[in-house]
């Protein structure tokens, strides 16, 4: 268990990753970029080959992806409330779950380069923070 103040450490930081990651992929304007010129080239010199563009709604749905997990992150950061945490930990389940059955699939390895993160911040979130120690009450005279 984290103690509080490093569990909202945790939780700022997730939200951050979060905007850096999905931001990218919001608009069809940022998403090809960083599908062609960032993701795609990184797949290859990986030795996987280079990703396959996807199709128009492959692009609709990262897109969807991109402004759901942009507006999210910026709310977390916004309020700045870690009761968000735990609907943020449940989130990355999901999104583990999808990233595993994507690569038992045939998706790329790649994919390890966020289902690490997705895992350690879910496990983060999800585990309750460790409450402040309650002061020690006086010993009883006698």
């Amino acid at each position: 268990m984290l103690r509080q103040s490093a569990y909202h450490r945790v939780f700022r930081l997730s939200a951050w990753y979060d905007l850096a990651i999905a931001l990218p992929f919001t608009t069809i304007w940022t998403f090809v970029p960083m599908w062609r010129g960032v993701l795609s080239p990184l797949v290859d010199a990986a030795g996987f080959g280079p990703l396959p563009m996807p199709g128009v709604y492959g692009v609709l749905f990262a897109n969807f992806f991109g402004c759901v997990v942009t507006i999210w992150a910026i709310l977390r950061l916004v309020r700045d409330d870690v009761r968000l945490a735990r609907w943020d930990g449940a989130g990355r389940v999901g999104f583990s779950i999808a990233m595993i059955n994507a690569m038992a699939a045939g998706a790329s390895p790649l994919l390890w380069v966020f289902l690490v993160p997705e895992i350690a911040f879910g496990v983060a979130q999800l585990a309750p923070p460790r409450r402040p120690a309650s002061p020690t009450p006086p010993a009883p005279f006698g």
